[in-house]
């Protein structure tokens, strides 16, 4: 049978010359990214007023909130991952592009020679994107779900002779275990580290991950052990 789908030189997308054309410059960057932030107009990002002025005689801040108290004056990276970065907003808006096309994510180090930042810079950046990308407010389950647990860490015959003799037994020991859920349904998959060995560490846990889920998803779905 023909598979009828666009290949994956044909999928639809910005390409760099396109990218270039939209933000050639940090002010047509900022405006996009004003579109995407204020799309009903500039607000304050800490008590949510509308009533803001804008134009305001500052280095780095372009507006002051008339309701506030303090009358506090903020911009447009107030109150998002852009804040207190120097970086301009042309640096910000080709990040974002190159960590979201790119298949197998971005290296600080390439951050670092592609945008001509410092490399501490391109480190922070690429942390505060993938945090920003990791905190979705979409649901994540919608279908039943399936646990495990796994063991991560170094093979033991790889390790020094020193390391080796502080882990005394067979098997996980001296192994970080890692718990997650994965909804059948999405493919979605919520994982996290068990720090502190308990009694019954993967059954309290589990039990939390699926609270914690029914919590954040309108899924009335059947709880069925296996």
């Amino acid at each position: 049978m023909a598979n009828n789908a666009p290949g994956k030189a044909h999928r639809k997308g910005i390409g760099l010359r396109k990218l270039m054309v939209m933000f050639p410059s940090d002010d047509q960057a900022r405006m996009w990214l004003e579109s995407q932030i204020w799309p009903n107009g500039p607000y304050c990002p800490h008590c949510g007023s509308f009533n803001v002025q804008c134009g305001i005689k500052h280095k780095t801040m372009t507006h002051r909130c008339r309701d506030c108290p303090k009358r506090p004056q903020f911009s447009l990276k107030t109150g998002t991952i852009m804040q207190a970065s120097n970086l301009g907003y042309q640096t910000w808006t080709i990040a974002i592009y190159l960590l979201t096309t790119n298949l197998k994510g971005v290296a600080a180090m390439k951050l670092h020679r592609d945008l001509e930042i410092s490399y501490t810079s391109a480190w922070h950046l690429a942390h505060r994107l993938r945090a920003a990308f990791g905190n979705r407010e979409t649901s994540m389950f919608r279908g039943p779900a399936e646990t495990d647990e796994a063991y991560f860490g170094g093979k033991r015959k790889n390790m020094s002779k020193a390391k080796r003799k502080d882990f005394e037994g067979r098997g996980p020991v001296g192994k970080a275990p890692v718990v997650g859920v994965k909804d059948r349904a999405t493919g979605k998959i919520a994982a996290c580290h068990v720090r502190k060995r308990m009694p019954k560490p993967y059954k309290s846990l589990c039990e939390r991950l699926w609270s914690r889920a029914r919590r954040s998803t309108p899924m009335r779905q059947r709880h069925i052990k296996v």
